[in-house]
């Protein structure tokens, strides 16, 4: 087993004994660990992928998460630049309770400039570019006289080789009896 892979093993158990009955902590799987922070309402995850290689290059930080889709690009940036600063100092060590520790001394600062109006005005303005965007696409429908409608009508009935299709002009036998007035049955009488 190389040398990355035994830190790796090695920090494994170290996180799971540190962040034991901790709810804001999940293991994605071997290699990737997430944590959320969350100030009062506002709330973000951070999530952290270990490579082949990590702790000897460093884990990928990752922001691009459905949760995090309420975030400010100004903010997701600040969180990045924070963590990547962090984790130069500690290539080579294992990291990833460092990094998430970090962050939880800055939450107050990061999330101040997270603002509800900007988050409010950002996507208000996301929806009406998209409804704009939608309206043009849209195809306006050729309106048809009815004269037109007819007579593609009558081109739609007539089948391959100029024929119309084979009972077009079935009568329908049970209307037709239904409409045809009752006569009672007349017995025949033989004289003889």
């Amino acid at each position: 087993m190389s040398d990355d892979a035994e830190q790796q093993v090695e920090e494994i158990e170290v996180l799971k004994s540190i962040y034991e009955g901790d709810e804001n902590f999940k293991q994605v799987n071997e290699k990737t660990y997430q944590y959320k922070y969350a100030e009062g309402d506002k709330s973000f995850i951070l999530e952290i992928s270990w490579g082949p290689t990590y702790p000897t290059d460093k884990p990928k930080i990752n922001m691009e998460i459905f949760y995090n889709q309420h975030l400010l690009p100004s903010v997701k940036e600040k969180i990045l630049s924070i963590v990547n600063t962090e984790a130069d100092q500690w290539i080579g060590c294992a990291m990833t309770y460092t990094l998430f520790e970090c962050l939880k001394e800055k939450i107050t600062e990061i999330l101040a400039e997270q603002t509800e109006e900007i988050i409010v005005s950002s996507r208000v303005e996301k929806i009406i570019i998209e409804d704009q965007v939608e309206s043009t696409k849209k195809e306006k429908k050729e309106h048809l006289t009815k004269a037109q409608k007819r007579r593609a009508w009558d081109k739609a009935e007539v089948g391959r080789g100029g024929e119309k299709p084979r009972g077009w002009d079935w009568v329908d036998v049970v209307k037709h009896l239904s409409q045809a007035p009752h006569v009672p049955h007349v017995t025949h009488v033989t004289t003889s």
